[in-house]
């Protein structure tokens, strides 16, 4: 066993990453603007959303993702259960299609996860086109969609974290 494993709590795993999506998801709230143009909202919980689906399955994670939906449900103004359920959703996508995932190189897990992250936010469209009874603007959706895909490289490091701390990966 090497010396950088490191034990496989649930809040090391779970509770840090959630933590670390609620306070990024805080300072990119801020109403700040630059040259006129205000901070991009990506949804940082689609990291852990994604990772946590394909480290290994848990009753913790969807748990721990109702909590940040609502909490960002109540921090963007959105009907209440409308994050938490894109988020589960999400989650359920990669539960379920986890085992074509394996052994997948980098960029194609990315696809994969820009995929799982599109299907999250359709569903966030079709909540607020029901709620709402309009159609929110799909330029800024696609702008949310291009923010988050970004973000795949901390999905990677979170998922190779894990790997690293699980002897039987060894």
């Amino acid at each position: 066993m090497s010396n950088s494993a490191r034990p496989l709590d649930p809040w090391r795993w779970i509770g840090i990453p959630a933590l670390a999506c609620l306070a990024a998801s805080l300072v990119f709230a801020t109403p700040i603007r630059v040259f006129g143009l205000q901070l991009p909202e990506p949804v940082f919980a689609l990291v852990p959303a994604f990772a946590w689906a394909v480290i290994r399955p848990s009753m913790l994670a969807p748990f721990a993702l109702l909590a940040i939906g609502v909490f960002l449900d109540a921090l963007w103004g959105s009907p209440l259960g409308l994050w938490s359920l894109s988020l589960l959703i999400a989650y359920a996508a990669v539960l379920f299609t986890r085992s074509w995932m394996s052994g997948q190189s980098p960029p194609v897990m990315w696809a994969w996860y820009v995929t799982v992250a599109a299907l999250a936010m359709f569903a966030g469209y079709l909540f607020t086109m029901m709620d709402s009874k309009g159609v929110p603007s799909p330029t800024a959706i696609a702008w949310q969609l291009a923010w988050t895909a970004i973000l795949y490289p901390f999905a990677h490091r979170l998922i190779g974290r894990y790997e690293d701390a699980d002897v039987r990966f060894k």
